[in-house]
């Protein structure tokens, strides 16, 4: 077995594992088998070239040091190498320190060697002596090589010694000439194959060809073949549904294998799992369908489809090439064949050699041309060449003509010919057009004539795709045609300058291009030109974008398009979404539907649900498509109904959700009529449910696991006691067994099996209700780190390709390492590398790279900041606080594998800089590490973290406080005129006339209380009960005018009013002493009584008094020198209409008081009371607070926003945008039978049963309403109006003695 050489990061490939394939293969050859683009001088010479010879001068130099120089290797037939070593000339200046390796078994068509995705540049010496040795990654067969030096010593020039190892290689191989097959008999006519294992290399230029097939009458097949030089397996086991349909698999891998070089492939299947590799690329998969056994009836045939004297079906062509050792389950077929065991009647000339091609392909990079003689003087133009690329423009072909200038380019992807003459002052021009898509990296002919009056384009050779002109034209031809590149100054420059791409069968004016002479210099010119090579790569395969993203790509590079997958970053690697709800809650969102992502970059992907954000709860649900109160009938024990439940997310993704969730509930009735549930205690239940895992349960809602009884049967309730159920007693009623299922590796509920509505009379309906699951324990999954040489360690991290980390943490100490993974050479490692700097640092072979990003503020502050750092194959990025960002590219060539082999350490590196504090949700590559778990265990390391409130305080918003929670955090509004997750929402309520509210500052009777009963009311401490200092809030909306909002009364006769005037304007009224008349301010003249909501916030310090009103500038006032400063013995607030003892302004009484505000108020408060919201929230005997009349809770007077809301364009989580761009679908969850039409009929009844309902309430009441007496302060004057609105103003029940037994007040 051979070992991997990490130092060059390389693994050495072995075919035969009996012995190591190491042997020296360049030391015993001949002189004359190395061969060189030319030589310095005798000594030279390139026999000289063995590692740690003398001989000669020492090694080999060339001529000239440039970059079209090579030193090449005959091994003499071919061999299986795995490694390659250098050294400089002896005693001297002259080493290489890079070269390219070619390989190539004819010393024709080379092909470069290939590592990571790119054309290899390996590292060479830095000086004459010491021999540098090189893994190779790919193994590679081949009987020539051919290095090509691209640097070299400064001091000297050109100098190498080489040395091969591998060992020898041997295969049968068979030519396949396009017409042959050979067919595999089977030993028995028909073939039931549960495990097959193909393996064979092939090599051909053509793009298609079937390989392999063979097929069953039963409809099951095997198809192995090229399609536009990808390899496609086709295979089809069988399916019970509509046939065989179902069973058809397809998978593709590999492109652009018509390169005339070797590429191995194996198949391996068990029953329906399938290993698909091609050049060690392996692609697992499950065949679709029900079967397991692959029937084939009579034979395989390998090159083609099998020989039946009819034309071959679907039009596919046969294999045309080579391939060797191919085996099948076992047996040698090339063998067989080459020892006439098989059938191969239908070659005409079967040749066990591989028949070589006489293409000669040329390669251009960005600065290449070729120039190549034609006819000069000639009146016709008649040019042909075949070219592949990946790039959408390039120049292909430029010709002088005599008077005037030929150009083929590419453009967007289409050929544009441009000819312009200028003859006799006259200018004539012909614009040719055709193909598109032609850079999609296959081969493409092109062929243009030109001659007089006439021009004609044709690609590929399609008679559709020509294009002709039969403008004014006369061609003079120059005899000169520039292939690839034209950098020379002229009167028309061409459009394009370069072409980036390989070009084959060259026809210059009818003649093919002598490429050999080319090569030698004896024709023609070139610059920067790869002669008899192709060195095209195809960056999409594998395919690095992830998560559906589509890769495009050009010659150097590709990039991912990541639109509508959910992800972003360079491979489509990162989920734009949060993981959960929770992390929404703590971003400070609201209730609503979000796309969540629990995986983050993992394989699952986003899906819609509800986040339902309670004062001290997250809730997530998930719906599902099974209607309320689903009518069952026609079951038995022996036929069970089973319907099945479909979620809005797959059961991966919802179990996802389970799994990281503190707890998860489902509701699930049984409705039931003459139908048992679950009968007995023991055996078989008649109804049972599935779960998670497709695990059958047999206990019901409210009981659990293994207790085969219902919520009854546990609470001992049912109706009739000798069951455990409801239904279970047959009752001729209707009975209902309902309840939570509450164990949460359980669920979700995927399906559930009725066993009993089948005998006369039988009836059941059944509900299941959504999913829904509360918190989330990897969002606070965490672990303190309390001494600096503590750190957790998990399994080593698996990120070769891509990799993301994300974290957040807390600490106070100014630096200190995160985490770190360390390979070889290779590491990947993030610390906080002082106060303001974190560090993202990693090696994947081409040395350290180091990204940091710094803050404006220090980040050991004690609060939660979030690290998100991604590497892949294209950039690395670091993100801190979604604030500040740094990334850097990747190189365009290197190592892009890191390979890591030592545990992950979270907290130090190596027991250095060891990092003090808090670190939490601690996510890799889309998994979560338990870190709490690890901190159990660990000394040091205390699972958990407190003090949350530094970081999400700022989210409790209007005077909340946060209260800090093992897990989390929650908003406390008590002290607050607010509710809700954040004390955003605001508490309201409706008052009618008559309706008022009453809040105590000081300890009184209150009315309906106990005598015993001790008052707690809301204590003001001693110097609060003067008060020279006032806060108030609040929003209102009202129709009517005048009425009082809110008046403060007091022991003395100070007092503070805030009053709407008759015309509908707001006043404030401030009576401190030391005035005659109460200080009034008209805040203003608009008339607010408009039923729209306005907001008043009102501050009072000494004698300068604040006001804003809605959203206009505050205005300030002062009282007058006059005046008292001190609100004196502050006793009661009053809301909605006064209702006093002691002394009341009589202009307030006889001008605002009668009939009472009508309207809406929201979140009132006052200097820290919130009497409103006290009401509200069900006052007990000793509260302070106490209303009459009727209060309903409502938010018709809540302010509205005073911040626009977030666009769409701009906020990340809105779903009308992204609605349309998920494989989601929502319709799914719609019932059977509910569509939008019917919603729509549904809605416009409801409405009108509203109306009507709405019109019976109004007469009723009319009929019913009844006048009641009460004593109020209220002024003789006003008894007119009273006696007119006396029925809305009667007081409530805190005074019952004053109301009139005999009459009844009716509410609907």
């Amino acid at each position: 077995m051979c070992v991997a050489g990490k130092a060059t990061k390389s693994a050495v490939i072995c075919i035969n594992l009996s012995f190591k394939c190491d042997e020296a293969l360049a030391s015993s050859l001949p002189h004359t088998a190395f061969t060189s683009s030319s030589v310095f001088s005798n000594g030279y010479a390139p026999g000289y070239a063995k590692l740690n010879r003398r001989g000669g001068a020492g090694g080999w130099s060339p001529l000239d040091s440039d970059h079209y120089q090579w030193l090449q290797v005959d091994l003499g037939s071919r061999k299986q190498v795995s490694a390659i070593a250098t050294q400089g000339r002896y005693s001297s200046s002259d080493w290489t320190t890079q070269y390219r390796l070619l390989y190539s078994d004819t010393g024709r068509n080379w092909k470069p060697y290939h590592q990571d995705g790119n054309i290899w540049a390996f590292s060479g010496n830095s000086n004459s002596e010491s021999a540098v040795r090189h893994e190779l990654q790919q193994g590679i067969v081949a009987r020539f090589l051919r290095l090509i030096p691209l640097d070299w010593s400064e001091e000297g020039r050109i100098g190498l010694r080489i040395e091969v190892y591998g060992c020898s290689y041997w295969a049968d191989v068979i030519n396949f000439d396009g017409q042959g097959v050979i067919s595999y008999r089977f030993k028995v006519k028909k073939m039931k194959i549960i495990k097959d294992v193909i393996a064979l290399r092939f090599k051909t230029s053509e793009s298609e060809g079937v390989i392999l097939h063979g097929e069953g009458q039963q409809g099951d097949y095997i198809t192995l073949e090229l399609r536009r030089a990808k390899l496609l397996l086709q295979i089809n086991l069988g399916s019970n549904q509509y046939g065989s349909i179902l069973g058809h698999t397809s998978v593709t891998t590999g492109s652009l294998l018509d390169d005339n070089h070797w590429h191995s492939v194996v198949i391996e299947r068990y029953r329906r799992n399938v290993n698909f590799t091609l050049d060690r690329h392996t692609q697992h998969f499950r065949t679709n369908g029900e079967f397991d056994h692959l029937d084939l009836d009579y034979e395989l045939s390998f090159g083609g489809m099998p020989y039946s004297g009819k034309p071959v079906g679907g039009g596919r062509k046969n294999f045309k090439g080579c391939m060797e050792s191919i085996n099948y389950n076992g047996d040698n077929i090339t063998d067989l064949a080459r020892r006439k065991k098989l059938d191969t009647s239908s070659f005409r000339n079967l040749s066990f050699s591989c028949v070589e091609t006489h293409t000669f392909p040329v390669f251009f990079n960005a600065t290449s041309f070729l120039q190549l003689p034609g006819r000069a003087n000639h009146n016709t133009v008649s040019v042909g060449f075949q070219f592949r690329t990946w790039n959408p423009d390039g120049l292909l072909l430029f010709s002088n003509l005599d008077d005037g200038t030929l150009e083929i380019s590419l453009e967007d992807g289409k050929i544009i010919v441009h000819i312009n003459v200028t003859k006799a002052g006259k200018n004539y021009r012909v614009d040719l057009s055709s193909g598109s898509g032609l850079n999609d990296g296959q081969w493409h002919a092109v062929r243009l004539v030109a001659k007089e009056n006439f021009a004609m384009l044709t690609i590929d050779g399609e008679e559709v795709s020509a294009v002709r002109s039969t403008s004014p034209l006369t061609i003079t031809t120059g005899g000169t045609y520039h292939l690839g590149g034209y950098f020379l100054q002229t009167m028309f420059p061409p459009s394009q300058r370069s072409f980036q791409g390989c070009m084959q069968a060259i026809l210059v004016d009818d003649q093919p291009a002598d490429l050999h002479a080319v090569e030698k210099g004896v024709v023609g010119a070139f610059e920067n030109v790869s002669l008899d090579m192709c060195a095209i790569i195809d960056r999409c395969m594998p395919n690095h974008c992830e998560h559906g993203g589509r890769c495009k790509q050009t010659w150097d590079s590709f990039s991912c398009t990541c639109d509508g997958t959910g992800y972003t970053g360079a491979t489509c690697h990162t989920s734009i979404y949060e993981p959960s709800c929770e992390a929404y809650k703590h971003l400070g969102r609201s209730s609503d539907a979000y796309w969540i992502d629990p995986d983050g970059s993992g394989p699952l992907g986003p899906f819609k649900v509800n986040c339902n954000m309670t004062e001290d709860k997250v809730w997530t649900t998930v719906m599902n498509n099974l209607p309320p109160k689903t009518i069952v009938t026609g079951s038995s024990r022996e036929r069970r109904t089973v319907l099945q439940v479909n979620y809005s997310a797959s059961m991966d993704q919802v179990t996802a959700i389970t799994t990281s969730a503190e707890n998860c509930e489902q509701k699930i009735a049984y409705s039931c009529r003459m139908s048992r549930l679950l009968n007995t205690p023991d055996g078989t239940p008649y109804t049972w449910w599935v779960g998670r895992g497709s695990e059958k349960h047999f206990y019901w809602g409210g009981s659990g696991p293994g207790i085969q009884k219902c919520a009854c049967g546990i609470d001992r309730n049912c109706t009739d006691p000798k069951y455990d159920c409801n239904c279970d007693a047959d009752a001729k009623q209707w009975r209902e067994d309902s309840g939570l299922l509450m164990y949460k590796e359980h669920l979700p509920v995927s399906q559930v099996a009725v066993g009993d509505t089948n005998r006369p009379g039988s009836e059941a309906k059944l509900t299941v209700g959504p999913l829904r699951c509360q918190g989330d324990n990897n969002y606070w999954n965490a672990a303190s780190f309390t001494t600096p040489s503590s750190y957790l360690h998990f399994a080593t991290f698996q990120g070769e390709i891509s990799a993301d980390i994300s974290f957040y943490f807390k600490t106070s100490a100014p630096y200190g390492v995160f985490l770190e993974n360390l390979g070889n050479t290779d590491f990947i490692r993030l610390e906080l590398k002082s106060p303001k700097v974190v560090s993202f640092s990693f090696d994947v072979g081409n040395g350290p790279v180091e990204l940091t990003v710094h803050s404006a503020t220090p980040l050991n502050d004690d609060q939660w900041h979030r690290v998100m750092a991604e590497r892949n194959v294209k950039e690395a990025v670091l993100q801190l606080d979604q604030t500040y960002r740094a990334s850097q590219l990747a190189p365009a060539q290197g190592h892009t594998r890191l390979e890591l082999f030592s545990q992950l350490y979270v907290g130090a590196a190596g027991g250095q800089r060891g990092f003090l504090g808090c670190i939490r949700a601690l996510r890799m590559n889309g998994i979560t590490l338990d870190l709490e778990e690890r901190a159990e265990v660990t000394p040091g390391v205390k699972p958990g973290c407190q003090g949350h409130c530094t970081s999400f305080g700022m989210y409790c918003r209007n005077g909340g406080k946060c209260v800090e929670r093992y897990n989390g955090y929650l908003c406390d509004c008590t002290e607050t005129a607010y509710d809700g997750p954040f004390c955003t929402k605001d508490v309201g309520g409706f008052f009618e006339a008559g309706t008022l509210i009453k809040y105590n500052f000081l300890p009184e009777a209150v009315a309906g209380a106990s005598k015993d009963a001790k008052v707690v009311t809301h204590q003001l401490t001693p110097h609060e009960v003067n008060l020279t200092k006032e806060e108030v809030a609040f929003s209102f909306s009202t129709s009517n005018a005048p009425a009082i909002l809110m008046y403060v009364s007091s022991k003395t006769q100070d007092y503070l009013a805030v009053v709407l005037r008759e015309n509908g304007s707001l006043q404030v009224r401030y009576n401190l002493g030391g005035l005659r008349e109460p200080f009034a301010i008209d805040v203003d003249q608009r008339n607010l009584a408009n039923g729209q909501p306005h907001s008043i916030n009102m501050s009072r310090l000494n004698r300068s008094i604040t006001i804003q009103l809605d959203h206009y500038p505050p205005v300030s006032y002062n009282l007058p020198e006059a005046s008292d400063t001190q609100f004196n013995m502050v006793k009661t607030l009053f809301l909605g209409k006064v209702y006093e003892t002691g002394h009341i302004d009589p202009v307030l009484i006889e001008r605002y008081n009668t009939p009472g505000f009508i309207g809406c108020l929201s979140r009132v408060q006052f200097n820290g009371a919130a009497p409103l919201k006290s009401a509200l929230r069900a006052p007990a005997a000793a509260s302070p607070v106490s209303y009459q009349g009727k209060l309903v809770e409502s938010n018709c007077g809540a302010s509205p926003l005073t911040i626009p809301p977030m666009s769409a364009a701009t906020d990340p989580w809105h779903l009308d945008n992204t609605d349309a761009e998920f494989p989601f679908n929502e319709e799914r969850v719609i019932p059977d039978g509910v569509n939008r039409d019917s919603a729509i009929i549904g809605g416009i009844i409801a409405v009108v049963i509203f109306t009507i309902l709405c019109t019976l309430v109004f007469l009723i009441r009319y009929m019913f309403r009844h006048k009641g007496t009460y004593h109020t302060n209220e002024a003789k004057g006003s008894g007119e109006s009273a006696a007119e609105s006396a029925d809305t103003a009667i007081i409530g029940t805190d005074n019952p003695e004053t109301i009139d037994e005999s009459k009844k007040e009716w509410f609907i």
